[in-house]
């Protein structure tokens, strides 16, 4: 404990206290078998207490716990026994096979379309927005993350996109309505398919838009851009060459692909085992020297880097206060553990992009170094657009 102090009341009334001389933060334990769980497992373990209540925290500031946690569990992270084993242990956990990637992804992204509505924008965006404004709402920030995304794709009207992990629809909808092109979007997610298919019937746009509820190493058709958003962290680091084989097979001589991925700014590590267990089983967030590796094996350019820093905490602190406006309606659709579990997850992840290290990733890809521009200058192209089809 090198930073702030922690005071905890034993299931038998004792009290210990770790730290130095400031105000604690207190919890207690309930299980008396809790302390051994957490010496041999302290991120599942902490998890599970608080998720069934075996772990209270005081005036339930999860915050304050977990900023504790987190600012103490960096000091000295990639040192120890621990990321020697790393790379072993990540390789056997993330060997992600069709049949076993479908079920991954139902784990999270099958959950029902009602929990998202709860804290999601309008369009159902679940992956980082772009505060290109800190003033800015959900909805505007993740619609500046479309336009930011579609800039550096260089749009032309009816060129055909691939979008890899289409969500529910609002990537796809977005570059068709306002650039013109024609989508097709693949996920495995039955309940997003369902959304996604609703939605662009709603709009009108059968013929510009096709969703398949498909894996994208079955996609055997060439396109002039490829977009991924927040899909890239369910790979697994033993398929990043298969990912960029793909990726370099379906693209045109001329295409260019923008991937979107949340990155860690450290060393290949592994994946949390609270999140592996309920949230993203297979996920894991790659380091940049791991993607890049792949990508030149496979002979492609990339022609941009853009790294986001605080743009996911901004994003996710979004998420959890709407999601606790409206907690109750959350326990009618599960239960209480539930919503704790759920908490937990959206505190957890917005203090590791504030205190660990972790950021998003901006992959622009291409098979020839000319498809792209020499300066930078066409990549905030898709914020006019945008503001042109609004008005």
């Amino acid at each position: 404990m090198r930073f702030g102090a922690l005071e905890i009341t034993l299931a038998d009334g004792r009290v210990t206290r770790f730290g130095d001389d400031g105000t604690p933060i207190r919890v207690a334990f309930h299980d008396p078998d809790l302390p051994r769980k957490v010496v041999l497992n302290p991120e599942l373990a902490v998890g599970e207490a608080y998720m069934d209540g075996r772990l209270t925290i005081e005036d339930d500031d999860l915050y304050g716990f977990l900023t504790l946690g987190v600012r103490n569990f960096s000091v000295g992270y990639g040192e120890g026994l621990e990321a020697k084993l790393a790379p072993l242990t990540r390789w056997v956990s993330q060997i992600n096979p069709m049949g076993r990637a479908r079920k991954n992804v139902a784990h999270h992204y099958d959950l029902s379309g009602q929990l998202y509505d709860l804290f999601l924008d309008e369009d159902k965006q679940y992956s980082c927005a772009y505060f290109s404004d800190p003033k800015m709402s959900l909805e505007d920030a993740q619609r500046a993350k479309k336009a930011h995304i579609a800039g550096k794709l260089m749009l032309k009207p009816d060129q055909h996109v691939l979008d890899i992990g289409c969500g529910w629809g609002g990537m796809a909808l977005t570059l068709a309505q306002d650039f013109g092109v024609r989508v097709t979007g693949v996920t495995l997610s039955e309940e997003q398919y369902s959304i996604a298919t609703d939605r662009i019937r709603a709009a009108g746009l059968e013929d510009r838009v096709t969703i398949l509820l498909k894996d994208y190493r079955k996609v055997d058709q060439n396109f002039d851009r490829i977009v991924s958003v927040g899909m890239f962290e369910h790979v697994g680091a033993p398929h990043y060459r298969e990912y960029f084989q793909h990726l370099r097979d379906m693209l045109t001589e001329d295409g260019v692909a923008l991937i979107h991925t949340i990155g860690r700014a450290a060393p290949p590590a592994r994946t949390s085992p609270w999140i592996a267990k309920y949230i993203f089983p297979g996920g894991y967030v790659p380091a940049m020297s791991e993607c890049l590796r792949a990508v030149e094996k496979e002979n492609l350019w990339v022609t941009d880097i853009e790294v986001w820093r605080l743009h996911y905490a901004e994003t996710l602190k979004h998420w959890h206060d709407r999601f606790m406006a409206r907690v109750d309606e959350a326990q009618e659709i599960y239960d209480e553990r539930f919503c704790r579990m759920w908490r937990f997850y959206l505190v957890a992840s917005e203090l590791t992009f504030r205190l660990h290290r972790q950021c998003v990733f901006q992959f622009q890809i291409s098979r020839r170094q000319e498809a792209v521009p020499l300066t930078r200058d066409y990549l905030y192209g898709g914020e006019a657009v945008m503001a042109d089809a609004a008005d």
